[in-house]
């Protein structure tokens, strides 16, 4: 079964507002990059969104998912847009497995001068 996005989502703000009760400083300081993040005002928020949807991907973020494509939703990304930026996210994970996968060869070589 897939997840309930809408369910995951309401259940995080849940979860993130009492660990911001324990811990404050880490939600005020995620808040603080955040904003510095969009500060120059230079890319329109829909972009931002995209963004953070193909890094939430490259970085196998559940959370992330859930509240950046609400928020992508919400400033206007449609659904052609919202797949190229996932087509990116899966095109940067194909090449960073080759670039890894020559550091395997190269290590394995190494051996051999063992």
């Amino acid at each position: 079964m897939m997840q309930d996005w809408n369910k995951y989502r309401d259940a995080l703000v849940v979860r993130a507002a009492e660990f911001g009760k324990e811990n404050p400083e880490v939600p005020r300081g995620m808040a603080a990059l955040q904003g510095a993040a969009e500060k120059s005002g230079t890319l329109e928020p829909k972009i931002h969104e995209l963004i953070a949807l193909a890094v939430a991907v490259t970085t196998r973020c559940d959370g992330c998912i859930s509240v950046h494509v609400k928020k992508a939703v919400e400033f206007g990304a449609t659904k052609q847009e919202i797949t190229e930026a996932l087509s990116v996210a899966i095109a940067l994970n194909a090449g960073a497995a080759m670039v890894y996968s020559s550091r395997v060869l190269e290590a394995r070589a190494q051996l051999e001068n063992l």
